[in-house]
């Protein structure tokens, strides 16, 4: 069994030594993904002229599922091939709104899914980070 890192462009520089993700054998393992960008800005969050902070959930989980499907790409993979995903939530208020949001890409066939809520992420700007797991054999 080989094992494939990879650090990628245009994504978030990870937080610590860390890759984005890892291939062993036909499983793809994904870091924890945010919606943090390249410039990390963080999709979802933003603070007005008066300095009033707007976090909106459901942006941030789109942002955070579009930027695994394209690690996922990194490894000739998509969100289909996903067989279990893990969320975590700063606070589980935002649940419904990351629910919908996550409706969007999964339905009752798509992976395994925890959701659990703790009590801070990386970023006082961050609500909602998820790790995942695809399986997709080797070419």
């Amino acid at each position: 069994m080989t094992a494939d890192s990879k650090v990628l462009t245009g994504k978030a520089k990870p937080r610590g030594k860390y890759p984005h993700a890892r291939r062993a054998g036909d499983y793809i393992f994904v870091s924890g993904t945010s919606s943090r960008r390249a410039d990390n800005t963080i999709a979802g969050a933003s603070v007005d002229e008066m300095g009033t902070t707007r976090l909106d959930i459901a942006v941030q989980t789109r942002a955070v599922i579009d930027n695994i499907a394209s690690i996922l790409k990194e490894f000739d993979a998509e969100l289909g091939d996903l067989v279990e995903i893990s969320i975590f939530l700063v606070n589980m208020n935002d649940f419904a709104g990351y629910n919908e949001a996550y409706g969007e890409y999964f339905d009752y066939d798509g992976p395994a899914r925890t959701t659990v809520a703790v009590h801070q992420l990386p970023h006082p700007h961050l609500l909602i980070e998820i790790k995942a797991v695809a399986y997709k054999a080797r070419a």
